[in-house]
């Protein structure tokens, strides 16, 4: 443990309001982006006061003003999360900015720098859990990096009800308004009046839509009569009926629990279980399945390679092996088995496509992400028998797209330990989650 760096983190929870240049000298160590920061240009109409590490600062101190003022009342982790949050909002900068030419004038631009920010932070921040940053804290400063552009564009592009309650699950709608209040309120540009009344009218659909505050819970209602309703099925299908409640209410399919009960009655009595696991080389995800997932069907890449090429590493044949494993998945599912997809699916795509297959085939799907520090991911790797070259696992870290609880119908996170510390579309709390 580095006290002092575990001293500095805890003071944000109270009154502390670090510096920009204070920020970088405590953290560069563990995120070598933020030293990267000033020499990351941004567009010098959009962003006239200078480079990201000039505008970063500029958030900061305009996000300690909010947080002196009496109508914010943001304390003890949440505040930890929000200054976090605005330190890191603009990290995927640095290797997502380029110049292009937009309507026929050269601009500097940075697309997706939210969700390679994200997922940049997933699993380096993971090595502060032991400066005691909490678990809750590291998801709600991914979430908040990851969605920080959403505000704008739900009221921009007038998104309906379901979209609020999407971002919901995503991120906290109450610090994204004020981290991009601060966001706002730190750039010279033309438009910055136009810009913060749109995030005025991102908080009243917040209120309206029940999304805005840590104690906000926009499906409690829908839970508590789901309870009457569900209570003669096992856990698993709870699961299932609530999970589809919720995608199909924001989807903008029901508008009533009602709905989600009667549109049950389709698949409740006989469905399939996906499960797809998200994680790196050396983390541990077979050993996880052999333990935790013993009567389930395993479509493995890896094994498949070594079935069909006569080596788990052949990346040759990697065409020929996604054929067979989409194959053999369909198979399974057809069958009514319950299936454990063994791959990386560290890449959105890669994970869409197996995820689609589930939902073709009208089974739960179960998205189970592994989230540890980069460095026992290495020390893993490296106890395994079939390990992969350090550069692999570099690349496999590097390109990373950290996944969303709306991918699948549940999203469940765990640690190195095997620890479940995060779900997302789980009816009732409880250990046994399979």
């Amino acid at each position: 443990m580095n006290n002092k760096l575990n001293l500095w983190l805890s003071e944000l929870k109270g009154s502390a309001s670090p510096r920009i240049d204070e920020c970088v000298l405590m953290l560069k160590g563990i995120l070598p982006r933020l030293s990267q920061l000033k020499n990351t240009e941004q567009d010098p109409e959009w962003h006239g006061e200078g480079d990201v590490h000039v505008h970063t600062g500029m958030v900061l101190e305009a996000l300690y003003q909010i947080l002196s003022t009496a109508y914010c009342d943001i304390h003890g982790e949440r505040r930890q999360a929000l200054i976090l949050a605005a330190l890191l909002h603009d990290i995927g900068k640095p290797v997502c900015t380029r110049r292009a030419e937009v309507r026929g004038v050269e601009r500097v631009i940075s697309p997706g720098h939210e969700d390679n920010g994200r997922s940049y932070l997933a699993y380096k921040l993971c090595a502060l859990e032991r400066e005691g940053l909490s678990h809750e804290v590291i998801s709600s400063i991914l979430g908040l990096v990851g969605e920080h552009h959403m505000p704008k564009l739900l009221v921009v592009r007038n998104r309906p009800e379901g979209a609020y309650l999407a971002l919901s699950r995503k991120a906290d709608c109450e610090l994204l308004y004020y981290l991009e209040v601060a966001d706002m309120t730190g750039r010279n540009c033309p438009d910055k009046s136009i810009q913060l009344d749109y995030l005025e009218q991102f908080k009243l659909f917040c209120q309206e839509y029940n999304v805005w505050g840590s104690d906000s819970d926009a499906y409690k209602e829908w839970r508590l009569f789901l309870e009457s309703e569900v209570t003669s099925f096992d856990a698993l299908t709870c699961d299932f009926i609530y999970a589809k409640a919720i995608k199909d209410r924001e989807e903008g399919v029901i508008t009533m629990p009602e709905e989600a009960i009667a549109k049950s009655f389709e698949y409740r009595d006989d469905y399939s279980h996906l499960v797809v696991v998200c994680a790196p080389s050396g983390a541990g995800k077979s050993t996880w399945i052999k333990n935790s997932l013993p009567d389930y069907k395993v479509v493995s890449l890896d094994d498949l390679r070594e079935e069909l090429g006569g080596n788990r590493a052949n990346q040759k044949i990697q065409g020929q092996v996604l054929q067979e494993a989409k194959k053999r998945l369909k198979q399974h599912l057809s069958q009514g088995h319950k299936v454990v997809w063994d791959a990386t699916s560290l890449r959105f795509d890669f994970r869409k496509q197996v995820i689609d297959i589930g939902c073709a085939y009208h089974a739960m799907v179960t998205l189970v992400v592994f989230q540890l520090p980069e460095q026992a991911v290495y020390e893993g790797n490296k106890s395994r028998e079939h390990a992969v070259p350090d550069e692999v696992l570099a690349r496999q870290l590097e390109t990373a797209q950290w996944p969303t609880p709306n991918e699948a119908h549940r999203f469940i996170v765990i640690n190195e330990d095997y620890e479940i510390i995060k779900t997302e579309g789980v009816f009732t709390s409880r250990k046994a989650l399979f």
